[in-house]
């Protein structure tokens, strides 16, 4: 932020919600990634890109908890606005070095950004992986998350 001000903050420095009114609609879209590491036991126990337990399909639970979070954001996250999502998406994949790559990516037309419903949507999605896993072997390390892209607002971001 070009004048270093917190924007949740009032001028007295108490928590505040960030007033939206004034601001016009436009189309906001936002990337985020968890990148999840796992033991090489736990990954020759998968099968055609995903695992079956006892509590189901991982990567599959896992994509319907993260789209489940990112409508949760603001009650997750106290100063987050409430927003009505035109969309969230989540992709999974086992890339090299037993490393599971979650991409979530959440829009709207809105008044404010997603950015926080694309993290937390990446967040839980990583989780949740590690929650169907861990009867498996606890040596598992959420080892990352980011925010990879954002767009519509006052301020674009690319992490590329």
């Amino acid at each position: 932020m070009a004048d270093n001000k917190f924007t949740h903050l009032d001028k007295s420095g108490k928590a505040n919600m960030v007033d939206v009114g004034d601001k016009k609609t436009s189309k906001r879209m936002a990337r985020a990634q968890a990148v999840v590491k796992v033991s090489s036991e736990i990954l020759g126990i998968f099968e055609r890109d995903d695992l079956q337990t006892k509590k189901g399909p991982v990567f599959q639970t896992a994509i319907i908890a993260g789209i489940m979070a990112s409508k949760k954001t603001s009650e997750l996250i106290p100063l987050c606005h409430p927003l009505s999502l035109d969309q969230c998406n989540l992709s999974i994949q086992i890339n090299d070095e037993n490393l599971i790559e979650v991409i979530a990516e959440a829009s709207i037309s809105g008044k404010t950004g997603v950015e926080m419903e694309a993290l937390t949507a990446a967040s839980v999605a990583a989780l949740t992986i590690y929650d169907m896993c861990k009867s498996y072997g606890h040596d598992i390390i959420i080892q990352q998350i980011k925010l990879l892209e954002k767009s519509g607002g006052k301020s674009d971001f690319n992490a590329s």
